[in-house]
């Protein structure tokens, strides 16, 4: 790495520790961080700044920095969105976005990050459609993909839906709870604090499987 690289490592890495310390000393044991998407040019501007570059290398070695910085703080690292959220045509906050690339594409640029840090933890799905995954569901209701994510990405930890609230999915909360379970997720994630929705969204829920409970252990 070039000199800037080696400090830009460095800064992600202690503001993360920053980050951590201040989460712990909250009780807060968990973080939602960091980005691992790939911007792509046309794509939609929700991921902005929070990605670490436009190369794979840069993404993997500054979320590695900040993942190991979140950790000597205390913290959990949360990786997302994987398979990658890079390409969205759209805010999946409002809408379901939808993919076009072939596997091949994908599979050596918005997997790559993913697949360096399938060690680390925890992760989150993305709610993108990937046409050439799977032609009817995003990631997270979709069994194909979380196979995919756990066999080929090689990510056997925590896996968690990104926010069922969001836009991106139709139906009930508590189908979409019960789907993001039913597809390979292990926890679902539920943001927003509306109390009506959180018990929807528990009532679609279930006693977390045996596979899930030893990886949250």
């Amino acid at each position: 790495f070039d000199i800037d690289r080696v400090r830009a490592i460095k800064a992600v890495r202690l503001n993360s520790c920053l980050i951590a310390h201040e989460l712990y000393e909250l009780g807060i044991s968990i973080n939602c961080a960091p980005v691992l998407d790939l911007p792509q040019s046309g794509a939609d501007l929700i991921i902005g700044d929070r990605a670490y570059g436009n190369n794979v290398s840069k993404i993997s070695a500054l979320a590695m920095a900040a993942c190991e910085g979140l950790l000597a703080g205390g913290v959990l690292p949360v990786i997302k969105h994987i398979p990658g959220h890079g390409r969205a045509n759209v805010d999946s906050h409002k809408v379901l976005p939808y993919v076009e690339a072939n596997m091949d594409t994908m599979v050596t640029s918005d997997f790559v990050p993913f697949k360096n840090l399938s060690f680390m933890p925890w992760a989150m799905t993305a709610h993108v459609l990937y046409k050439e995954l799977d032609e009817d569901k995003p990631a997270t209701i979709s069994i194909k993909i979380i196979n995919m994510i756990r066999n080929y990405i090689g990510f056997d930890g925590v896996l968690i839906s990104d926010d069922l609230s969001m836009k991106a999915l139709d139906g009930s909360l508590k189908s979409r709870t019960a789907g993001a379970l039913a597809a390979g997720c292990d926890v679902a994630l539920h943001c927003n604090g509306e109390m009506l929705e959180m018990v929807e969204v528990a009532s679609g829920g279930s006693i977390l499987s045996n596979k899930a409970l030893k990886r949250i252990e």
